[in-house]
Protein backbone atom coordinates (compact mmCIF):
# COMPACT_ATOMS: atom_id res chain seq x y z
CA UNK A 1 0.00 0.00 0.00
CA UNK A 2 1.09 3.56 -1.03
CA UNK A 3 1.68 6.27 1.52
CA UNK A 4 -0.67 8.47 -0.64
CA UNK A 5 -3.66 5.66 -0.22
CA UNK A 6 -2.75 5.52 3.52
CA UNK A 7 -3.38 8.88 4.17
CA UNK A 8 -6.42 9.06 1.84
CA UNK A 9 -8.14 6.23 3.47
CA UNK A 10 -8.91 7.77 6.91
CA UNK A 11 -9.58 11.15 5.04
CA UNK A 12 -12.78 9.36 2.79
CA UNK A 13 -13.74 7.33 6.67
CA UNK A 14 -14.15 10.66 8.45
CA UNK A 15 -16.09 12.13 5.46
CA UNK A 16 -18.29 9.29 5.00
CA UNK A 17 -19.25 9.70 8.42
CA UNK A 18 -19.69 13.64 8.44
CA UNK A 19 -22.17 13.26 5.39
CA UNK A 20 -23.52 9.90 6.97
CA UNK A 21 -24.63 12.78 10.56
CA UNK A 22 -25.65 15.34 8.13
CA UNK A 23 -28.63 12.91 6.39
CA UNK A 24 -29.16 11.90 9.66
CA UNK A 25 -29.84 15.38 10.78
CA UNK A 26 -31.57 16.40 7.52
CA UNK A 27 -34.21 13.69 7.60
CA UNK A 28 -34.55 14.34 11.01
CA UNK A 29 -35.59 18.39 10.31
CA UNK A 30 -38.22 16.21 7.54
CA UNK A 31 -36.14 16.33 4.11
CA UNK A 32 -36.92 13.77 1.96
CA UNK A 33 -34.22 11.42 1.37
CA UNK A 34 -33.79 12.30 -2.21
CA UNK A 35 -32.98 15.92 -0.95
CA UNK A 36 -31.64 14.73 2.78
CA UNK A 37 -29.07 12.86 0.23
CA UNK A 38 -28.08 15.74 -2.41
CA UNK A 39 -27.78 18.40 0.93
CA UNK A 40 -26.03 15.81 2.69
CA UNK A 41 -22.78 15.38 0.64
CA UNK A 42 -23.03 19.46 -0.52
CA UNK A 43 -20.98 22.30 1.05
CA UNK A 44 -24.45 23.16 2.11
CA UNK A 45 -24.39 24.75 5.50
CA UNK A 46 -26.84 22.59 8.18
CA UNK A 47 -28.15 24.80 10.33
CA UNK A 48 -29.13 27.12 7.61
CA UNK A 49 -31.02 23.84 5.95
CA UNK A 50 -32.81 22.91 9.43
CA UNK A 51 -33.65 26.79 10.35
CA UNK A 52 -35.10 27.35 6.85
CA UNK A 53 -37.50 24.50 7.21
CA UNK A 54 -38.31 24.99 10.95
CA UNK A 55 -39.44 29.01 9.76
CA UNK A 56 -42.08 27.10 7.14
CA UNK A 57 -39.74 26.91 4.35
CA UNK A 58 -40.84 23.92 1.81
CA UNK A 59 -38.48 21.27 1.83
CA UNK A 60 -37.51 21.79 -2.05
CA UNK A 61 -37.29 25.68 -2.20
CA UNK A 62 -34.82 25.13 0.90
CA UNK A 63 -32.70 22.68 -1.14
CA UNK A 64 -32.84 24.66 -4.24
CA UNK A 65 -31.69 27.52 -2.72
CA UNK A 66 -28.88 25.69 -0.88
CA UNK A 67 -27.88 23.89 -3.37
Amino acid sequence: MSETTQILEPLIDERSKVESWRLHILIEAGYPLSLAERLAVSEADLHTACAMIGKGCAHETAAEILL
